[in-house]
């Protein structure tokens, strides 16, 4: 249950939402376009970021870029 410690952890980057275009989910209300998020973990087709709600949410790599100044 690692997942649960994640919002203390390091930042490991940071990305830039670049859109809340979601074909199955809804992400509008929890991601906003042109926000820099920090990622707390990251797997090959998510990152694991603390989202408008504050708290921690994993969401598909498509609606991000990573900033080239990360951390």
């Amino acid at each position: 249950m690692i997942h649960l410690n994640w919002e203390n952890t390091e930042t490991i980057k940071q990305i830039e939402c670049v859109h809340t275009d979601a074909k199955r989910f809804i992400v509008h209300n929890k991601l906003t376009p042109g926000k820099i998020y920090d990622v707390k973990n990251e797997t090959d087709e998510f990152y694991f970021i603390i989202d408008n709600s504050k708290r921690i949410g994993g969401y598909l790599k498509d609606y991000f870029k990573e900033l080239k100044n990360n951390r």
